[in-house]
């Protein structure tokens, strides 16, 4: 019954619509190539008249019907050719067609993907929870206690940060694969990260200005409005003087929509009059501690 019939899907609908085209496409070439060859014998005729001598009316009843015969071919030649150029763009259409229906379902792999770690999320939060009440009693009174409260306080901080990063980095590369333009998706993949030196803690953090800091031989240099690991003991002077937020705020949510996730940036150069030196800032700090003291 038409009442319960499926509504084709594009790919089936250009398919269809193909293999229409060919089914004409093959009767318009037969049609053709049996004009050419009436074309032919009824040039073949009218030679034959002339050579024989026939009659002017003869040869004039045979021309015009080869004139006839001739324009009919040449219509039908012209007609196979048009059709041929729209088979083309069918097959352009189906093809393209198939490629949005690989990249609908990349994108909506990405973009479960993207659902998952959120409906995870909340799991590990109330696992962090559970854990920060259960020594929270003992803290004033045990420093052991007191020390695992704050680093269980500041991994479940900062895997909630990371996990709305992913999520909207997620997001908006499948946005990116679904329309087509893979770059835009593929831009973090380009560079990969550096892995961290492992004497090093650190925190994802987000930069309000370019920073450059040294890391032993190695000169560490980041783009502003962008998602950093930064080393913990420059945390607290990238945070006093506002350079750097943490990744929940609310404005560094919207500086991410507005400027993405940084990684397409140039790259900073030494003498850009924003850059600054956490390093200086540091040091700076420290000599003031010291002068205090």
């Amino acid at each position: 019954m038409s009442f319960f019939r499926r509504e084709l899907s594009p790919v089936e609908r250009f398919e269809n619509a193909l293999r229409e085209k060919q089914t004409a496409r093959l009767k318009l070439a037969a049609k053709s190539r049996a004009a050419d060859a009436i074309a032919s014998d009824k040039r073949k005729a009218a030679e034959r008249l002339a050579v024989a001598g026939a009659a002017d009316a003869k040869l004039a009843r045979a021309e015009a019907e080869l004139r006839t015969v001739e324009e009919r071919a040449k219509t039908l030649r012209s007609e196979l050719a048009d059709f041929d150029e729209q088979l083309g763009s069918a097959e352009r259409a189906l093809s393209e067609a198939k490629a949005q229906r690989e990249r609908d379902g990349i994108a909506d792999a990405i973009e479960a993907m993207a659902a998952a770690i959120e409906r995870a999320a909340p799991g590990f939060d109330a696992g962090a929870a559970g854990l920060l009440a259960a020594v929270g009693k003992n803290t004033p009174s045990v420093p052991q206690a007191a020390r695992f409260s704050a680093s269980i306080d500041a991994v479940r901080r900062e895997v909630l940060s990371a996990v709305e990063l992913i999520c909207w980095e997620l997001r908006s590369a499948a946005v990116s694969t679904r329309s087509g333009n893979a770059n835009a998706g593929q831009s973090a993949d380009a560079e990969p990260e550096q892995p961290a030196l492992p004497d090093i803690q650190r925190q994802l953090i987000y930069t309000l200005n370019p920073l450059q800091w040294r890391e032993g031989a190695e000169l560490k240099r980041v783009p502003a409005f962008a998602p950093v690991r930064l080393p913990k003991y420059l945390l607290t002077v990238a945070l006093g003087h506002q350079h750097v937020d943490h990744m929940n705020a609310r404005r560094v949510q919207t500086l991410m929509h507005v400027h993405g996730n940084g990684a397409a940036q140039a790259e900073v150069a030494a003498d850009d009059p924003r850059l600054v030196d956490l390093d200086a800032l540091a040091a700076d700090a420290q000599e003031k501690r010291a002068d205090v003291a």
